[in-house]
């Protein structure tokens, strides 16, 4: 019952944004009626409420209910009313509640935009930046941003509402800044980060460290699926000549390049080959790096990939007040609780219909015994 009880008590905290006159209908019940909607498939305000009739008799066993089913405008008000950010703080209590998190693991943060969820007037829809875990294979926490560019500011903020400490950071190019390197080691994790063309002097004093060093230690990975081999060199350096000022990047230790060759099996397609070049505060080997880096889009198959394909995120149309932003926590705390449920072998579209169809594996999925 632990995974319910929590979530029913941690989310409790959350302030109701409804005047308490003429209020029928709990907080609580609202945001649990979202939760279990989301995870067994419903993708509207309507589709809520259609789910929640449908199931009202199951749903009294554990909520209370005392006028019934909420309609659509109330869940649409609430949802968009609810204080985004006291929810997401809420969500990164729920986490550390009911997960083990594993430390020396790659903790990945990259940023998607919410397409759907753009206002008219607006020049940008929102952009979520997550953190995923990638041993335990869950989302631990989210910031909004109001366009990509901002993901500079948001990820200072994401990284100091977790706890990060004894993992390593893993971040797309938008990240690389020198305040967020001290920002990491400050919290006691390492990192890595991608350095691409916004970082021009870094990126040219990287290429001409292993255009010229002598001391290059080396992995080689061969990676056969999908009707491909991918083959991936990864090259490391710990000993420094031309990269100027590298004590402003806090701890910087090893620089990386990873050279990929993708050759395609009966195919008349071409090789691709890409390189790709690192900075890091370990000091490790290069078949660290090789497994880390790999690791990192974890966050791109494993979470921003089913929120489009088998969540349909990228299409919804939650647009009023903070209804998009709330409305994405509920889908990763769907995706955290079916990841995670392990007796059913199937993907998490086939979980999310059965958890609709079966109030049995509803609960298994939710851990609540009644």
């Amino acid at each position: 019952m632990k995974q319910a009880s929590s979530l029913i008590g941690i989310f409790s905290q959350v302030q109701d944004p409804r005047s308490h006159i003429n209020q029928r209908h709990k907080l609580i019940d609202i945001l649990l009626i979202g939760i279990i909607s989301v995870i067994s498939g419903v993708e509207t305000w309507k589709q809520m409420v259609g789910f929640a009739k449908a199931k009202e008799e199951f749903l009294k066993t554990f909520l209370e209910l005392p006028n019934g089913i909420p309609s659509e405008d109330t869940i649409n008000r609430v949802f968009s009313a609810i204080d985004a950010p006291q929810l997401e703080n809420c969500f990164i209590q729920w986490i550390s509640s009911i997960t083990d998190l594993k430390t020396e693991q790659v903790i990945a943060i990259d940023g998607k935009t919410v397409r759907g969820a753009k206002n008219k007037g607006n020049k940008y829809p929102i952009h979520m930046v997550s953190a995923w875990a990638s041993e335990n294979n869950i989302v631990l926490g989210q910031v909004k941003t109001d366009e990509k560019s901002n993901e500079i500011t948001a990820i200072p903020n994401l990284l100091n509402i977790l706890d990060i400490s004894g993992n390593t950071i893993t971040i797309d190019a938008m990240g690389t800044q020198k305040e967020i390197t001290k920002n990491i080691i400050e919290n006691d994790a390492d990192y890595i980060l991608s350095v691409k063309a916004n970082q021009p002097n870094l990126l040219e004093q990287i290429e001409d460290e292993f255009r010229f060093s002598k001391k290059i230690k080396i992995d080689e990975d061969i990676d056969f699926g999908h009707g491909r081999i991918e083959t991936r060199i990864c090259s490391v350096i710990t000993d420094f000549q031309f990269i100027e000022n590298n004590s402003e990047w806090e701890n910087l230790k090893s620089i990386i390049k990873i050279e990929s060759t993708r050759d395609f099996k009966n195919s008349d397609k071409k090789s691709e080959t890409s390189t790709r070049y690192c900075i890091s505060s370990h000091k490790k080997d290069a078949s660290f790096f090789q497994s880390a880096i790999r690791s990192h889009w974890g966050i791109e198959n494993k979470l921003h990939w089913i929120l489009d394909v088998d969540f349909s995120e990228d299409s919804s149309r939650k647009r009023a007040g903070n209804a998009a932003q709330n409305y994405s926590l509920l889908l990763r705390i769907a995706l955290n609780l079916l990841k995670n449920e392990k007796t059913e072998k199937q993907g998490i579209k086939g979980k999310r219909l059965r958890a609709g169809w079966d109030n049995k594996y509803l609960l298994k999925v939710l851990n609540v015994k009644v």
